[in-house]
């Protein structure tokens, strides 16, 4: 019997072992095809797997009775102890088709480093990416932990075996630590002990939290932040803690809506409350919650300003202006709709403001060369998004042979 060319082929099972190698054949095809090698890249949002090295973790709790507390969970391994999980992830997959990100228990070769070092450098190599800005799965779920001093305890800890034991192997390795909102003082002592440490490049304060970012105990830390010239971003996530959002019975719903609710809520606080005006140098950037909800939140806010000014004082301008001066990170790149997408990259002044974003190795990670499907770019847009806009808000040193004639420099 004749074999038939055209019967569809079955793909590959993916699942929590794959390797990154194969899972990103693909990425590295295509960015052979478009000439990534040239482009210097910042992959600005990507995520290690501190799950298999939680213990490794536990070990930095400075507080010796919470770190002894610590290793009678796992039948003395301490896997998973003090962690806040969240409700609906119990009860159905969040990662659809696509589970390698939720283990992350593929096989690594190489021993001479940490886990996560040598799981990073996989992506970097098959995504062409010259650094790797970096944050935690466990964490994320951290800001609406019941115990305010469990998530200062473990976001130090966290802190320090990212900075003592995984950035000294690896210098495109980068982080943003992770800041203990729920406490301004331990978020405040963060910054002091950590500013200036080797590969960090910012803080981050997920947004999945109830705490106002107005809040009068915020402005020393802001101030500090300011001062040393970090960044601070704000990490979207899933929440059903909320009496809205806990109606929604399908991850695509949470996906789709939480993710841009919990910075749309803390963008709105701070800048209807003066917050640029008052701290006017501090870098401030939105990650994970894609583009479109932007535009959106700009003509609103615009709209309710322009009738009634006198609420908020301290605006010299409209809203919309202090967000074409924020950061935005790409990832997830909503591209169903192209004309939309345009006028998005338009209104947000992408050119200077968007910084590529992978969020690997979750379900909807974004390759770099996703950039090279969109028509309305100029190679100059290109080179920004991938990474010279990134290498100005972090600091970045860029390796010389991007420097060469024929290059785009950032400078």
């Amino acid at each position: 019997m004749a074999k038939d060319n055209n019967a569809p082929t079955e793909l590959p099972h993916i699942h929590s072992k794959t390797d990154s190698l194969d899972l990103l054949a693909k990425a590295k095809q295509q960015g052979a095809e478009r000439g990534l090698d040239d482009y210097f890249i910042v992959d600005v949002d990507a995520h290690i797997g501190e799950g298999s090295c939680w213990p490794d973790v536990l070990k930095y709790i400075e507080n010796p009775a919470t770190r002894e507390a610590a290793f009678s969970f796992g039948d003395g391994t301490g896997q998973n102890a003090f962690l806040n999980d969240t409700p609906g992830l119990q009860w159905q997959s969040a990662h659809g088709r696509i589970p390698h990100g939720a283990g992350l228990k593929e096989p690594v070769a190489d021993k001479s480093v940490p886990r996560p070092v040598a799981l990073s450098r996989k992506a970097m190599d098959m995504m062409n990416l010259d650094y790797q800005v970096f944050f935690p799965n466990g964490l994320l779920f951290l800001g609406m932990h019941p115990v305010p001093e469990m998530e200062a305890e473990l976001s130090m800890a966290y802190n320090r075996w990212i900075v003592e034991e995984v950035l000294p192997h690896e210098p495109r390795m980068k982080a943003m630590l992770y800041l203990p909102f729920n406490t301004p003082a331990a978020a405040e002592a963060t910054v002091e002990r950590f500013r200036g440490a080797k590969g960090v490049v910012g803080f981050l304060i997920t947004s999945t939290r109830h705490q106002p970012v107005h809040s009068n105990s915020y402005m020393r830390l802001y101030r500090m932040l300011e001062e040393a010239n970090m960044p601070l971003g704000f990490h979207a996530h899933h929440n059903w803690h909320s009496d809205y959002t806990r109606q929604l019975n399908r991850f695509i719903s949470m996906h789709a809506l939480s993710f841009t609710f919990s910075n749309m809520i803390h963008l709105t606080n701070w800048i209807i409350n003066g917050l640029p005006e008052r701290f006017p140098k501090l870098k401030v950037m939105w990650i994970e919650s894609g583009l479109a909800w932007v535009t959106f939140l700009m003509q609103r806010l615009d709209n309710e300003y322009l009738m009634r000014v006198s609420e908020a004082p301290l605006l010299k301008k409209l809203p919309s202006d202090y967000m074409r001066e924020m950061f935005y990170s790409l990832q997830p790149l909503e591209t169903s709709n192209m004309k939309l997408l345009e006028a998005t990259f338009d209104a947000i002044h992408a050119d200077t403001q968007l910084l590529y974003a992978s969020d690997w190795p979750h379900w909807d990670f974004d390759v770099p060369a996703r950039l090279f499907d969109l028509p309305f770019l100029t190679e100059q847009n290109r080179r920004n998004i991938l990474g010279l806009s990134a290498a100005k808000l972090f600091n970045l040193d860029i390796p010389q042979r991007y420097r060469q004639p024929g290059s785009i420099a950032a400078e």
